[in-house]
């Protein structure tokens, strides 16, 4: 017999509706595993959320902790745009009156005009650095460098082999109505970076005014350049106190500062180097957001609304009210620290929520005694957890705890998602079930359909032979 391909063809029942409706019995489950999988889903978003913002809060609490914290100076000059100044921890508090009276300078020389692109003749150029400030040149501590020139070499050709031999200064060809030039600068400024250019001539005539001996500088032998600038160390006076210095910058005069001389001065310029407490605020108040974000996200994430009648993603989670009860209470907490010992003496106070608020005006007293209260952050105090630690410590040690692989907030987002995993996998138990049954059904209902039509033809049948029989009869 042919397979029926449409159920409920031969006996008129709606065989379709039938089964999907039954299957639909068999997915009923589903609803509330959906549900349940949505909820879990958000939990763990929320637990991620709180993981991220308990590193954050450890972090804040992390920075507040160490010492180098507190040790950020600011540096002021009366004016920057003779003396600029920057400073480190490891500056001392202080002020300083600065004076330029000589900027540092890198030694200059220029050649005689030549006519464009032409040539200077052949030969070596050997060049050193050191210095004149005795009228004679000493050698630095660096061997002189050699430069090859050839005859048909142009000053532009000269200059790159110059630039290219590193020989610790460099060149530039000037133009202007007269021909071009030769200018040779050193790369750094002083004394003792000056430097001399000797020539071997192959014109046979060596220090003349022909040939390559036109670029020699070396006074009392031969001078084919021009000084146009002498190497000098800058001039200053630190508190009225000289001090000489071959760069413009002055890094080694001062611990942990750095002095910038741009122009010489007509007046004294003020320098201070003093605490940065903008610095210091700004962490305080970096931990206080901190930890107003995690306390404001287990608010929202707890409460229940009234009007609304909705609770929380963690309404009743005892982890995360545990979390909040801890937090809170740790800020309301008392350290060893002195004079300080609360953070409420320092003007961070919680509010009725949990959230901490800043009162300005009584940081700004207490950072008065920056000593105190650094201490309030960062007493060692005694053992990991305990109250007598400073905040930051305390803080850092509790937030890492509950991230680690063991802490709270951890193991409560391995269980949800476990939950998760489980929920998924009844989710696809039901799936295979309706499906299992759905075949089911559709058998049965088919072998049904199948009766009932060979039952219809067989009544079709007798109907019309007793109609045949009938009129036989007659």
């Amino acid at each position: 017999m042919a397979t029926i391909t449409s159920p409920g063809i031969a006996s008129g029942i709606d065989v379709k509706s039938i089964v999907s409706q039954l299957v639909a019995l068999e997915r009923a489950p589903l609803q509330a595993l959906q549900t349940q999988a949505t909820s879990l889903q958000n939990k763990v978003s929320v637990y991620g959320s709180l993981k991220s913002m308990a590193t954050a809060l450890g972090d804040a609490a992390d920075k507040l902790s160490k010492a180098s914290s507190w040790s950020g100076v600011t540096a002021t000059s009366s004016d920057s745009s003779a003396v600029a100044v920057s400073a480190s921890g490891t500056a001392a508090r202080t002020s300083l009156s600065v004076e330029v009276q000589r900027l540092a300078k890198a030694q200059s020389t220029a050649s005689t005009a030549i006519a464009k692109d032409s040539s200077m003749g052949s030969g070596t150029l050997s060049i050193q650095i050191g210095s004149w400030a005795s009228g004679t040149f000493a050698p630095g501590s660096a061997a002189a460098v050699n430069v090859t020139v050839a005859a048909d070499d142009t000053l532009s050709d000269i200059a790159a082999k110059i630039n290219d031999a590193e020989a610790g200064v460099s060149a530039t060809v000037l133009r202007d109505s007269t021909g071009e030039r030769l200018l040779i600068r050193s790369n750094d400024t002083g004394e003792t970076s000056g430097f001399r250019i000797q020539v071997t001539d192959d014109d046979g005539t060596p220090n003349d005014a022909n040939g390559l001996s036109r670029l020699a500088y070396d006074p009392g032998t031969a001078t084919g350049m021009s000084l146009s600038q002498a190497g000098i160390n800058a001039l200053a006076t630190i508190n009225n106190v000289a001090v000489s210095s071959a760069s413009n910058t002055l890094s080694d005069n001062l611990p942990g500062m750095t002095l910038t001389l741009t122009k010489e001065t007509t007046a004294p310029v003020e320098i201070k180097v003093s605490t940065d407490e903008a610095a210091i605020k700004k962490n305080i108040e970096a931990f206080v957001n901190a930890y107003n974000s995690i306390n404001e996200l287990i608010n929202t994430t707890t409460k229940y609304d009234a009007a609304t009648k909705v609770a929380g993603t963690l309404q009743g989670d005892s982890t995360v009210v545990g979390l909040q009860n801890a937090l809170r209470g740790m800020m309301r907490s008392v350290t060893a620290s002195s004079p300080f010992s609360r953070l409420l003496d320092v003007g961070i106070q919680a509010q009725k929520d949990g959230k901490l608020t800043i009162d300005s005006a009584k940081l700004s007293d207490a950072m008065k005694n920056l000593e105190g209260l650094q201490n309030l952050f960062t007493a060692a105090g005694g053992g990991s957890g305990s109250t007598d630690q400073g905040f930051g410590l305390k803080v850092k040690a509790f937030t890492d705890g509950l991230v680690s692989a063991n802490g709270s907030l951890t193991t409560r987002t391995g269980s949800l998602q476990s939950a998760l995993k489980r929920n998924d996998k009844e989710q696809e138990r039901v799936n295979d079930r309706a499906t299992r049954a759905e075949a089911r059904y559709l058998a049965q209902y088919n072998a049904m359909d199948a009766s009932v039509g060979q039952l219809n033809s067989l009544n079709a049948f007798v109907a019309q032979q007793i109609t045949l029989w009938n009129k036989s009869s007659g």
